[in-house]
């Protein structure tokens, strides 16, 4: 089966007076789509309403087809699907190996010996063969996180979910889930959110998130190129006028928005092209 098409036209979804999502539209098949933006942003909920836990309140989502508004179709959207939300449920006492293998039970996956095998394999995927038999409230953080990978990687599913999958993993471990996921991209649709713009980078496509709405779709590269000619160094402090701006270890200003005649440019980077379209032009 190849990776997942989804359609989304209009989604919106409002919790009280709160606008979580305001006309999101997407057209995606394949390779890693990152939802990049602050805390609120809307990030979680449209991924929620991608895994068909939530309904979005306007507009329309279509994934290979099937609409999740039907029972029928949203059950079949489920068992291609690998999902991994922010907060991960994880059945108390429970050990990492029987965490695991409750999702390949509610797959479907009926073969004691093919589901043993398959739970296995991603356990080793995600390196915690070694403590398939610990209870996972003895686990780390970042551990825990891996078992929620581990059950969002089961079955080969061809649409991947991920909230913050990064949220509490050492350098090692976020190391092994790039690797996991430049694997997965070939053959799978994977949306993953995350507040740090150095994630972002391994992504084929980029969407900033604020506000409930999408402020840019793109590679990586062109979202770092919005800040071309933008992106400056100086001795001096900055202008008042200036969008963002930080020291540097050497005691100079790194610095974005209108750089003044004669400014030191520098390349601009995934972040510098992030914060421009984050950080709102000051009144003139």
């Amino acid at each position: 089966m190849s990776a997942a098409h989804v359609v989304a036209s209009g989604l919106g979804k409002r919790y009280g007076d709160h606008v979580a999502l305001d006309g999101i539209n997407l057209l995606e098949q394949g390779g890693l789509i990152t939802l990049l933006g602050p805390n609120g942003a809307g990030k979680s909920t449209l991924l929620r309403c991608l895994a068909t836990v939530v309904a979005p309140d306007d507009g329309s989502l279509m994934i290979d087809g099937l609409d999740p508004r039907r029972e029928p179709e949203r059950i079949e959207i489920r068992r291609r699907l690998g999902y991994m939300p922010q907060e991960i449920g994880l059945i108390s006492g429970a050990k990492v190996f029987d965490a695991v293998e409750y999702i390949a039970v509610l797959k479907e996956q009926r073969d004691d010996r093919r589901r043993r095998r398959a739970v296995f394999d991603v356990l080793d995927r995600v390196g915690l063969r070694d403590v398939a038999g610990e209870r996972v409230e003895r686990l780390s953080g970042g551990m825990r996180r891996r078992v929620g990978v581990a059950q969002a990687l089961l079955g080969s599913p061809t649409l991947m979910i991920l909230d913050e999958p990064t949220a509490g993993l050492d350098p090692d471990e976020r190391m092994r889930l790039r690797e996991i996921l430049t694997e997965r991209r070939r053959s799978t649709t994977v949306f993953m959110s995350t507040h740090m713009t150095d994630e972002a980078a391994i992504s084929d496509t980029v969407l900033v998130i604020a506000d409930g709405s999408i402020r840019f779709a793109g590679s990586p590269g062109r979202l770092a190129a919005l800040a071309a000619g933008r992106t400056w160094v100086q001795t001096d402090l900055p202008p008042p006028d200036v969008r963002a701006s930080w020291r540097l270890v050497d005691g100079r200003h790194r610095c974005l928005g209108q750089p003044p005649a004669g400014a030191e440019l520098v390349e601009p980077t995934l972040e510098d092209g992030y914060l421009l379209i984050r950080t709102p032009v000051s009144p003139g």
